[in-house]
């Protein structure tokens, strides 16, 4: 494996970490304002959520052309990156409570969208995606100082 793969598996997994630390920020959001039924736009506050699309380089051929290698065309991995962080539209409950100050004439409040067990499921997910890009990161610097200490040890 050359350095520039090993350096490439390090921006891959950096990628990575980037994107499940604004995951897990996008969920403890989530979870603080479960309880906003009113928020600047108006209306009870609306579940965020964060999009990730995939990082892929063609490998281009002479003159241009994209190579094949098998059935399929060649890509090289880049990571992730986020594209964006969008509303859940999901309407929330609407909950009768006619002395609260968001009621509408009938009486009832519209919450937010928020489930606290799915904000939790993705928080722990995202904490977990980032302790295994954090594991592939350390193994990809010890694979690094192996190299190094190889290529000293070899004059």
């Amino acid at each position: 494996m050359s350095m520039n793969h090993i350096l490439s598996g390090m921006d891959i997994s950096a990628s990575g970490l980037t994107g499940e630390r604004l995951r897990m920020e996008v969920a403890a959001n989530n979870i603080a304002n479960q309880h906003s039924t009113r928020t600047a736009q108006g209306g009870p506050y609306q579940r965020q959520q964060v999009t990730f699309s995939a990082e892929l380089d063609q490998i281009m051929g002479a003159g241009g052309r994209v190579t094949r290698r098998g059935a399929g065309i060649p890509q090289e991995l880049r990571g992730v990156t986020v594209v964006g962080v969008t509303s859940d539209p999901s309407p929330g409950e609407s909950i009768y409570d006619p002395g609260h100050p968001d009621a509408d004439a009938t009486g009832h409040v519209q919450q937010s969208n928020v489930n606290l067990s799915r904000e939790m499921v993705d928080l722990v997910t995202a904490s977990r995606a980032y302790e295994a890009n954090l594991k592939s990161l350390e193994t990809f610097r010890q694979m690094a100082e192996q190299a190094l200490s190889l290529l000293r040890g070899s004059r």
